[in-house]
């Protein structure tokens, strides 16, 4: 099944009042439908999130599904500490989910999982 993050990108003025509308709708007690997805003001910020390290990062989990963090960095010959900080930022953003594993000697370990499939950019004109 194809899971798709939608990333979208509007200007400032329109995320604001979209922000300000949502607020009143909750200070009136309506009830608020969630949106799923990621939002920036300008192309640059999304390429700064998803930029060509993270996007092979989140290809190889899906693909690959390592058992471990130390696994992945193995995989993609990157520094541990790096693969960390990538993966720490990935998952405040919704883009993964660091579980609890076992590793050899039943020790725990971390690992990680792609919540998507694909990725979809919609910008605003």
């Amino acid at each position: 099944m194809t899971k798709t993050l939608t990333i979208k990108i509007k200007p400032l003025e329109e995320a604001l009042e979209g922000f300000r509308k949502t607020f009143k709708a909750v200070e009136a007690g309506r009830r608020v439908n969630r949106r799923e997805g990621i939002y920036f003001t300008n192309v640059e910020a999304a390429r700064n999130l998803l930029t060509p390290n993270r996007l092979v990062l989140l290809r190889v989990i899906r693909r690959q599904r390592p058992g471990s963090i130390y696994q992945l960095a193995k995989i993609l010959k990157r520094d541990l500490k790096n693969v960390q900080d990538d993966l720490h930022l990935l998952e405040e953003y919704g883009l993964v989910r660091i579980t609890q594993g076992y590793g050899a000697g039943r020790r725990t370990v971390k690992v990680p999982q792609a919540l998507f499939s694909e990725i979809a950019l919609k910008i605003a004109i």
